[in-house]
């Protein structure tokens, strides 16, 4: 909800919903309970939405609209409503705030930042909480470094000093698009993606690679012609395949030994190391 009439409006029909006395309230959730009486359920949640406002106003420094927060703690509202339990005995705006929170705490982590955060309950709790212990023990100790204070808050939450550490730096700064201009004042409009350095090799270098790889393809398809056709079928089936087949497996398919299969393979690879040196000496030291 975008539209600030539209959010005052809301506002103040909440506020003028008529409060409701406890038998007023147990007679309507026993009549939505037994009887699927819709009428009542929307009666309780409205009769509530003041709490819903309320809580709404909580969560504002995180600098999301009102209207939608007070929304999203109407989902939570109504599914307190749907089951609120009245044989219990409490008090239906008791049991409903745990709702309404939980249901404005989940919009927040899923739309204060582009990163998701608070996966846990720990970090769900640092979340909400480090901004309040951060200035609770800033008041009371203005000589508080902020390693101890991280350290206290750390204690104070149960989470380890850099997820503190790491919840502060993300709390105390805000999203930068990678297509943002570096300044303003650059004339070529460069963004900040522009300065990122990346794992990949270098243009000239790739293309190196690429005609090397090919080269090298070259000599070895020249050099297993030196092979006979049962020595071509062992290297590829050992060498040349990702699976790799086991000396066993060809001996079977073969119908020789493992270890006649061994003796084949070396002297191909002797075969193909001779070949080898006579087109690129550097392949051959490579070859086992």
């Amino acid at each position: 909800m975008k539209n600030p009439s539209a959010e005052r409006r809301l506002i103040k029909i909440a506020m003028a919903a008529p409060y409701l006395e406890r038998q007023e309230e147990q007679d309507l959730a026993i009549a939505w309970r037994e009887n699927d009486d819709q009428e009542a359920r929307n009666r309780i949640a409205m009769a509530h939405m003041r709490l819903v406002v309320s809580m709404a106003t909580k969560f504002r420094h995180f600098g999301l609209p009102m209207g939608d927060l007070v929304q999203e703690g109407y989902v939570g509202l109504l599914e307190a409503a749907a089951r609120f339990e009245p044989g219990r005995e409490v008090r239906f705006s008791t049991y409903a705030t745990w709702w309404i929170r939980a249901s404005m705490q989940d919009y927040v982590l899923r739309n204060w930042s582009i990163v998701r955060g608070g996966t846990s309950s720990a970090q769900k709790a640092l979340f909400f909480n480090l901004r309040r212990l951060r200035a609770r023990l800033a008041q009371g100790d203005q000589q508080l470094t902020a390693q101890a204070m991280h350290e206290q808050i750390a204690t104070a939450l149960g989470v380890s000093v850099r997820d503190v550490q790491t919840m502060d730096a993300r709390l105390s700064g805000s999203d930068t698009s990678l297509q943002a201009p570096v300044s303003s004042g650059e004339p070529d409009g460069a963004e900040r993606m522009d300065f990122l350095a990346s794992d990949e090799p270098l243009p000239d270098e790739q293309v190196g690679d690429l005609i090397d790889g090919e080269r090298r393809r070259e000599w070895l398809k020249d050099a297993l012609t030196a092979l006979n056709e049962r020595e071509m079928k062992i290297i590829k089936a050992r060498r040349l395949s990702e699976m790799g087949a086991t000396l066993e497996e060809l001996g079977a398919d073969l119908g020789i030994s493992k270890e006649r299969v061994r003796q084949i393979e070396t002297r191909a690879l002797e075969k193909l190391r001779s070949a080898l040196v006579a087109r690129a000496p550097v392949l051959a030291t490579g070859m086992a």
